[in-house]
């Protein structure tokens, strides 16, 4: 029989040293050869837009490019067919500024790239790039956000347009992200499986059941803390539904849940909760704690009146059942257009 090898007290931490060291190698290759591959696609890109198609009639253009795609097809394989071209054109046309592809392409893949260059509307685009990025989305994720039209259901949707712009631009560039970016409306909880008849209390289990995708509808910097946070006042004890934590607005999260119609008195409950989380909770450099009041339903009037359409507490409807997207487009498109219009109505 061989010897037995008498293993060293540090062996199983130096092979995983050298386990560790390979796979931070193998990541760095990975992010090398995608920041590559992105860099050769742009640029083949932008070489046959302003060398082929800026000069030619359409037609001609695109028999151009067309013959261009046989001859590298053949050289170096079905990547550089004829579709694949016209997507490294588009993918220049509508990324046009290199400098936001480089700072994409450390998290963005060329898939990522191809789900979002169908989407017309270059701020929507930027909401979506932005957030695979900042929050590692995969393209499977990113295409389900796109389904549940989470940037139309955004707060910052309803903003003009040059505060969506800076606003994305900080996220992207500084990792800064304001409330508006955070909160939407409706929220969609179609994932709870919830029965047609429900308590609060089902609501608050079947969100905790499925944290993993409750917190992917929020934002996967959301990190989950409490339930029925617990503190006493004057002798009498109160309970928070759902305290979380989000780490790039840097600020407690309380989500109260609401079977009914929101009411105005449930205000100041949840002003109550804020002012008693600042005072106890509130960590050193964090920013004040803010609220969620999530109910199946809610009168506008009634949020502007209260003046809840911005601040430390916000309102959101949920939906426990996914609607018919055409639905789901006509009444988040009138709600963006309402709340421009009544922007456009306050600066004048």
């Amino acid at each position: 029989m061989p010897n037995e090898i008498i293993l060293p007290e540090k062996f199983n931490s130096v092979y995983q040293e050298i386990n560790t060291l390979i796979e931070d190698k193998k990541n760095d290759v990975k992010k090398v050869v995608n920041s590559a591959m992105l860099n050769l696609y742009w640029g083949i890109g932008k070489c046959l837009t302003e060398e082929i198609l800026g000069e030619q009639k359409p037609e001609y253009g695109k028999n151009l490019v067309a013959e261009i795609s046989n001859r590298l097809t053949s050289e170096y394989g079905k990547g550089f067919n004829r579709a694949s071209l016209f997507r490294m054109i588009q993918f220049y046309q509508e990324f046009s500024d290199y400098e936001k592809v480089a700072t994409l392409s450390q998290q963005l893949t060329w898939s990522h790239f191809v789900e979002l260059l169908p989407i017309d509307d270059e701020l929507k685009r930027d909401f979506y790039a932005t957030m695979c990025k900042n929050e590692n989305w995969s393209v499977r994720t990113l295409r389900e956000r796109k389904k549940s039209m989470l940037y139309e259901r955004t707060a910052i949707s309803k903003k003009p347009e040059d505060t969506i712009a800076n606003e994305i631009a900080e996220l992207r560039d500084d990792r800064k992200m304001s409330l508006d970016m955070f909160y939407r409306d409706p929220y969609m909880l179609d994932f709870l499986g919830l029965k047609d008849t429900y308590s609060e209390k089902d609501l608050e289990n079947a969100i905790l059941a499925e944290l993993e995708k409750f917190i992917l509808e929020m934002g996967s910097d959301f990190a989950f803390l409490a339930r029925q946070k617990h503190f006493v006042l004057d002798g009498k004890d109160y309970y928070m539904d759902l305290l979380f934590y989000h780490r790039t607005l840097r600020r407690l999260v309380l989500i109260e849940l609401k079977l009914g119609e929101f009411e105005p008195q449930d205000k100041g409950q949840v002003e109550l909760y804020l002012r008693w989380l600042n005072k106890n909770e509130k960590a050193e450099g964090e920013e004040n704690p803010v609220a969620l009041i999530l109910c199946a339903e809610k009168s506008q009037e009634t949020i502007e009146l209260l003046e809840l359409d911005g601040g430390d507490i916000h309102v959101g409807q949920y939906l426990t059942k996914m609607p018919p997207k055409e639905l789901l487009e006509q009444k988040l498109s009138l709600a963006i257009a309402n709340a421009r219009e009544q922007l456009s109505q306050r600066d004048h």
